[in-house]
């Protein structure tokens, strides 16, 4: 009889799995990921500057010397923990976010053609902003959960924080712990920052099942 409430706490922390075309979900969900993870790998083979939270990881790997992919996964996975006093429910969404961008860029990495000619490097940070528009289109708009990072984010505004004082508060600190590490700040942590958004709310109609009604919630 003990077992039953501890089964229905666990049950409460679980994101239940949409009943219609979940299959479809999951496929659009993997690909989306993997064009996340795809984009993150160009914008460090630009080594133009990568996102706030992408600094971190790159300040991680430089004063660990693990590969910034299983980085990713690891602080994936420290933050999922964070969910816990945050009561925030995990999806399946969650879980492939935890796992599948860290393993793309752990594959790809900065292994794409290296070139000292900024103009193809250029076009290397903008591709990769575009293909983690795209990724996050398809990675929300399959409505199998957030990722971890705004899963933190989105548990504080629930605690009575504005999302914009959250977001920006997380965004800042990483930052800055990525920068004190020796992560790389540029003119790509630039252009993530205020191009990520824009180029999302453009494609995520576009990437939507359609007709579907489920919640969706925001993407890395």
């Amino acid at each position: 009889m003990p077992a039953a409430p501890a089964t229905t706490r666990w049950r409460s922390l679980l994101l239940p799995l949409p009943h219609d075309r979940l299959p479809e979900r999951v496929v659009r969900c993997l690909i989306g990921l993997s064009l996340f993870g795809f984009g993150i790998s160009c914008f460090l083979t630009a080594e133009l500057g990568v996102a706030p939270w992408d600094v971190f990881h790159q300040g991680l790997e430089r004063k660990t010397g693990i590969p910034i992919g299983i980085i990713i996964e690891i602080t994936g996975v420290f933050i999922l923990l964070l969910w816990i006093p945050l009561r925030e429910r995990v999806g399946l969404g969650t879980l492939l976010n935890a796992v599948q961008i860290g393993l793309v860029v752990f594959l790809i990495g900065d292994r794409l053609p290296h070139t000292d000619l900024l103009a193809l490097r250029v076009l290397y940070m903008f591709g990769g902003l575009l293909s983690i528009a795209v990724g996050s289109g398809l990675y929300i708009g399959a409505g199998l959960g957030s990722g971890p990072r705004d899963g933190l984010m989105l548990g504080l505004s629930k605690r009575g924080i504005s999302v914009r004082v959250a977001r920006t508060a997380i965004e800042l600190g990483v930052l800055a712990a990525g920068l004190a590490l020796g992560g790389t700040v540029g003119i790509g942590t630039v252009a993530f920052t205020f191009g990520i958004g824009p180029l999302v709310q453009v494609f995520l109609p576009r990437m939507r099942l359609r007709g579907d009604s489920t919640v969706l919630a925001t993407a890395h």
